[in-house]
């Protein structure tokens, strides 16, 4: 049942961006209605001025319409209104970027991973696929940087702890974790703030 729902609101999406391609203000309106909430709340993570959240959803809007014709129903829109959402974000001026939060936000999703894949991000993106993601990031790291991260984040060992087993200063430890850190969030995608 629940799947039979889910398809009728997929097919519902697809004909209402096919209208909207069309150039129909209604269809328009009512993907509007059903989107600005989510795309407010994502510019409300990192914009701490409630005009400029406003402006940039408006903005995100205006650019879905003037981009119509390129929209393709088969694709992801979800996904669409958050590039441009993000984009649109981003090229807001620095002072208004709330970054101490997005740090947080990705911080606390990744200290608090919990070993037994129950962590609930969100229904459609199972903690498994989060942690595989992470995985394959931090595989990505140079082999100490990596040994380093896992002392720290998975053993749960002290910087001093890893110091002495790896013959390391605790400064070079902490370094290495900060460095791990900046490369993960500069690679965990948005995608999983904005689907919330």
């Amino acid at each position: 049942m629940q799947s039979c729902n889910n398809n009728r609101l997929v097919d519902q999406e697809k004909e209402l961006i096919i209208a909207l391609k069309q150039g129909n203000e209604k269809a328009f309106n009512i993907l509007y209605k059903q989107y600005w909430k989510q795309v407010y709340n994502f510019c409300r993570l990192y914009l701490t001025n409630t005009e400029e959240a406003e402006e940039v959803v408006q903005d995100v809007f205006v650019r879905l319409w003037q981009s119509r014709d390129f929209l393709r129903e088969n694709d992801n829109f979800k996904g669409l209104l958050f590039i441009i959402s993000r984009n649109l974000v981003f090229n807001q001026t620095r002072k208004s970027f709330n970054h101490d939060f997005y740090t947080l936000s990705l911080l606390e999703a990744l200290e608090n991973m919990p070993e037994e894949n129950s962590y609930d991000i969100e229904k459609e993106l199972e903690a498994k696929d989060l942690s595989a993601y992470i995985d394959l990031l931090i595989a990505e790291l140079p082999p100490q940087r990596q040994k380093i991260f896992h002392l720290s984040r998975k053993e749960h060992k002290s910087y001093k702890e890893i110091a002495d087993l790896m013959h390391l200063s605790e400064k070079t430890v902490e370094h290495q974790v900060s460095e791990a850190l900046k490369f993960l969030r500069k690679h965990i995608t948005l995608l999983v703030i904005f689907l919330n």
